[in-house]
Parts: C-alpha cells; structure tokens; sequence
C-alpha cells in the first residue's frame, strides 16, 4: 500500500490553475472517523467560489465537502459500517477533491442500494440535498402551486424541479440558452423560459392565473433579484440560495411589503443538514426518491479527478447541464 495519497487544496485564491495537487500521508482513523477511498467526487459551483476568493476562507483549504466511495477503515467507536461498504458523505470541512478522505463518521450515509453507480450518487448528494431542504422544508407547497426555479438545467435546478413536479406545483424555469429547453422538458419542466429573450414573470402571472408564486427560488443574484420579486404572489416566499451574477444587496422591507407582504430567506445547505439526523434524514428520502424513480440524475459531464480545473472552468462558463462529477 502506499504511504500517501493525493488531493487537492488552494493555498491562494484565483484561477482555476490555482488548484495544487499535493500528496498526504496515510494515518490512523481516529475513534470516530471512516477512511472512505473515493470513486467519484461532485463538483459544485460553491467550490468555484471558495477557489476564486469570492466566498473569503482561511488559507490553505480542501476543496470539495461530498462524495461517494468504499469503506477501507473506520475508528473502534464506529458501528452500523463495514469495509467494503459503498457510502456517501458530506462533511463541511473542504477535501473531497482527493483520493481518500477521512469523514467523522456520523457525516457517512450507507448507500441503501449498494449497485447504485457512484458517479450517480455523487451527482446527487450535495444538490440533491439541497434540492431536498428547497422543496420539503421551507414551505408546505400544495397541488396546483406555482413556483419560479431560476437556472432550473443545472445540479440543483434539474433535482429541484423534478422534486416540485412530484409534489403537484406548476414549476416555470428559467434558461439562458435554448439548447437547455429540451432538458428542461424531458425532466417535468413544462413551463420552460429562455431569458432574456423572454419575460419570466410574465410567464409566472400565465401560469398562475395571476397569483403569482407559492416560492421563487433565486439562485441567480443581481441579475434577476429586482424582477424575481415581482413573481411572488401575497405572503410568497423568496428563497435567494446563489448569486454567481453577484450579492442583490439591500432589500426594501416597504417593498416586501408593498408586493404582497412577502417574507425571504437566505438558507444554506449547511444549516439544514447540520444535525447528523437531519444529514441522514434527508438522504434517506433523496436515495428513497432515487429508486422509486422519482428523481432522475443527470449526470452530462464527467472529469477525471486529475482535471479539476477544467471541471471549474466549464461550470462557471456555463457550459454545463445537470449535476458534474469528477471520477477518481
């Protein structure tokens, strides 16, 4: 066996090129830890930009919190894993761009179908968690609701419509490229809108008889915030989860008044899967929905772990459709 293994880690923020692969030395699992040798690793969009200084972290950093592979050793307090186990884990201390990775063990989920392509279930993991929280934890939707779901061909958008479609709500979504709207259709969207060229909130006032929005899920930022608020309906939900087109800044509490008495939030992935019950609660019903076919993992784009950056590169120039994996 060898002594070490290779990851990656940013020791300044920039560029995709900045991500430096360095070799760690094996070591003990401590009493709580899993050992976990990685086979594929999702890449999402908060790794762009914990890379490129745009969300500040201390130096030097792991990049990557979620992943999927086999059990190869686990600490004396471990129970309920075996070695050769496939599991899953997302664990928010920056690292799963490696070849292994050590994980405490109550951030480890036991795949319940151990068949299942690991290339899937990293796909799924971190955005469908977070599609997860969006669609069950927020606010009760009902039948017939309408929600906006902005950026709706990416990781999260593609597992978030599918999840809003199962529970009855009316999803509009919003593209920047034509191309995407076959995507969006084949997957349950059927209310797809390529912007700018069309008018979204239009599209929400069609759709809605004029109610407007149950929820409108912002992941877009400055770009749209301004207009996304006029797609609420009264007491409507805006959830601002992104904003790769920059922070919306200051919000009117008149105005969330004046549109309807609406409330907003700004909730992360990591608050609603901070509680190990509430990690393995939710992966449970994304697995759940999984194998009941609920839920389809697109998974279009796949690099091997050696090419991160072009991962970083491609996601940020949007030039990716559905979840991106890197195969180790």
């Amino acid at each position: 066996m060898n002594k070490t293994y290779g990851k990656y880690v940013v020791n300044k923020t920039g560029a995709p090129e900045v991500l430096e692969w360095t070799q760690e030395e094996f070591r003990q699992s401590a009493s709580n830890e899993v050992r976990v040798r990685n086979e594929a690793v999702g890449v999402d969009f908060i790794d762009t930009m914990i890379r490129s200084g745009q969300l500040p972290t201390a130096l030097p950093v792991g990049i990557g919190f979620a992943g999927v592979g086999i059990v190869e050793d686990f600490g004396t307090e471990v129970r309920n894993l075996s070695k050769g186990d496939r599991v899953a884990y997302m664990y928010f201390v920056g690292g799963s761009y490696a070849e292994q990775r050590y994980v405490p063990a109550d951030r480890v989920f036991k795949l319940p179908d151990q068949s299942l392509s690991p290339v899937i279930a990293a796909g799924a993991l971190f955005r469908g968690l977070t599609a997860w929280y969006l669609a069950t934890r927020l606010r009760d939707l009902k039948q017939g609701d309408t929600a906006l779901v902005h950026a709706a061909a990416g990781g999260v958008g593609l597992i978030l419509v599918q999840w809003l479609t199962h529970l009855g709500v009316k999803v509009v979504g919003t593209v920047h490229e034509k191309t995407k709207v076959s995507t969006l259709l084949t997957y349950g969207c059927h209310y797809p809108v390529v912007i700018p060229e069309e008018d979204f909130a239009a599209k929400v006032k069609e759709v809605s008889d004029g109610k407007g929005a149950a929820v409108v899920y912002e992941s877009i930022g400055a770009a749209t915030f301004g207009k996304s608020l006029d797609c609420a309906g009264r007491f409507g939900l805006i959830v601002s989860y992104g904003w790769p087109s920059g922070d919306p800044g200051e919000v009117s509490l008149m105005t969330l008044r004046n549109k309807g008495s609406l409330f907003i939030t700004r909730p992360t992935v990591t608050h609603y899967t901070a509680e190990p019950a509430d990690f393995r609660c939710g992966a449970t019903e994304l697995f759940r929905m999984i194998k009941e076919g609920n839920l389809r993992i697109h998974v279009e784009h796949k690099y091997p772990l050696r090419q991160a950056a072009k991962a970083h590169e491609d996601i940020v120039a949007g030039k990716t459709v559905g979840s991106v994996v890197l195969v180790v």
